[in-house]
């Protein structure tokens, strides 16, 4: 029901007539008269009234009646910091309307880089001081940080992209290495099998890199993503 209907209605469960009301209210007969038949709304400080006379809530009272310039009266009448509810409530609501779903912004986060290693030709490691560099996403716990030169480990790691290693001299069949091979550092992947040992590269354009008598080969750490 609307707010016309309402009024009439909890105006005579409550026993009143329309010049008990009209009195109450401080208003003419005719105005509740026009109130009921929908000729007229009250104003909101009336519905308020009528809502605690007839104890019941005020939502209950307008029913399914809204019109936009209900709501600045009583906007107007708050102090600051329940307008500044009103309007955050009012943001959810016109979101929720449009189907608008918040996704978290992701934070930023300063990561020590200590040089490049290699999905490529090769490239020196740890010269100098580490650089600190913004890194979008979650950040293992790693011992340090290198970027990719190259493509020879794609799709699994991107040129210029940041990968992050533990420090270990123990590696496993298949584990992704930071290796120091003949003073160059590279990223690979670890393989033994009955042909002995070897840095693998993901990207088949490239050999791979045998491990053995004629190369020197130690182990930084392996990749921790």
């Amino acid at each position: 029901m609307d707010i016309s209907q309402n009024i009439k209605y909890y105006r005579k469960q409550a026993g009143f007539t329309q010049v008990d009301l009209a009195k109450i209210l401080d208003v003419q007969p005719t105005a509740v008269s026009a109130w009921e038949s929908g000729r007229n709304k009250p104003l909101m400080d009336k519905v308020t009234m009528m809502a605690k006379l007839f104890n019941i809530n005020i939502s209950q009272l307008v029913g399914d009646t809204f019109d936009v310039n209900d709501i600045a009266p009583v906007y107007n009448r708050l102090d600051t910091s329940r307008k500044n509810k009103v309007y955050h409530f009012a943001v959810k609501q016109l979101e929720e309307q449009n189907n608008v779903v918040a996704f978290p912004t992701p934070s930023k986060t300063q990561v020590s880089v200590y040089g490049a290693v290699s999905a490529g030709t090769g490239e020196y490691l740890l010269d100098g001081t580490p650089e600190l560099v913004d890194y979008d996403g979650v950040v293992p716990e790693h011992d340090f940080a290198v970027i990719v030169n190259g493509d020879s480990m794609e799709p699994t790691f991107d040129d210029k992209q940041i990968i992050f290693v533990q420090k270990t001299k123990d590696v496993r069949n298949g584990q992704f290495v930071i290796a120091n091979y003949d003073h160059q550092a590279y990223v690979k992947k670890f393989m033994r099998d009955e042909n002995g040992y070897r840095l693998v590269s993901l990207n088949k354009k490239y050999d791979d890199m045998l491990v053995n008598e004629e190369h020197e080969l130690s182990i930084f750490g392996v990749v921790v993503f």
